[in-house]
């Protein structure tokens, strides 16, 4: 039997891929609302320095558009590529860069993330939702298998990531916003560091269809 770790059970061929409809932007489940291009301007990011805890006020840019269909034998996922540069106030510098997926797998309705940074670190993250659901969450920790986080040796050592958690909620008025926490073992302390950072997300412009929608269109 091919199953998941939350037993469902995809059958036991492994290898044929089911159908799938070629617009992304209609099977996104509660990523739906996430498509297109974003600003936001009220970010906030708590982190620790060498002079102790800090709170830097940021802007953001995020950019999530649709990717054709995935499938891994019978598993069928829908998705978004993003990328986020995120910037300080009166600042030009780029303050935290991220690229990755935001994947809908609507069988076991999983929502599952992809994080890559270019400070060394990549992770995987996931979570349950309805198809409708206006808020979820994706959870990460160190040493899973699944849903796990890798460090280069320097971070690992120094700042090491623990786990890793991001809650969104999508608003009524057709911005969302998340809220992020990490938990770090940072090297000279001796208690885990919270650091947690959230921003709301205004659309400027819509989403571009993928590939194979906009050909069928």
């Amino acid at each position: 039997m091919a199953a998941d770790a939350n037993g469902f059970d995809y059958g036991d061929d492994i290898f044929t891929e089911p159908d799938a409809d070629t617009d992304t932007l209609a099977n996104l489940g509660p990523l739906t609302a996430m498509a297109g291009s974003w600003v936001g301007s009220s970010g906030a990011d708590t982190h620790l320095a060498a002079e102790g805890l800090v709170r830097d006020a940021f802007t953001e840019q995020f950019e999530l558009q649709p990717i054709d269909p995935q499938t891994n034998g019978p598993q069928l996922l829908y998705g978004l590529r993003y990328h986020t540069r995120v910037v300080k106030v009166g600042e030009v510098e780029t303050f935290h860069d991220q690229v990755g997926y935001w994947l809908w797998e609507p069988a076991t309705k999983t929502v599952t993330l992809t994080i890559a940074i270019p400070r060394g670190q990549v992770l995987l993250a996931g979570g349950t939702a309805e198809p409708d659901a206006t808020e979820f969450e994706v959870r990460a920790a160190v040493e899973s298998e699944t849903y796990g986080i890798l460090s280069s040796p320097f971070l690992d050592q120094n700042f090491r990531t623990l786990s890793f958690g991001m809650h969104v909620t999508i608003h009524a008025e057709g911005t969302w916003s998340y809220e992020e926490e990490v938990m770090l073992d940072i090297a000279g302390h001796d208690e885990p560091f919270s650091h947690v950072d959230g921003n709301t997300l205004s659309r400027v412009a819509p989403p571009i269809p993928n590939p194979l929608a906009a050909q069928d269109s």
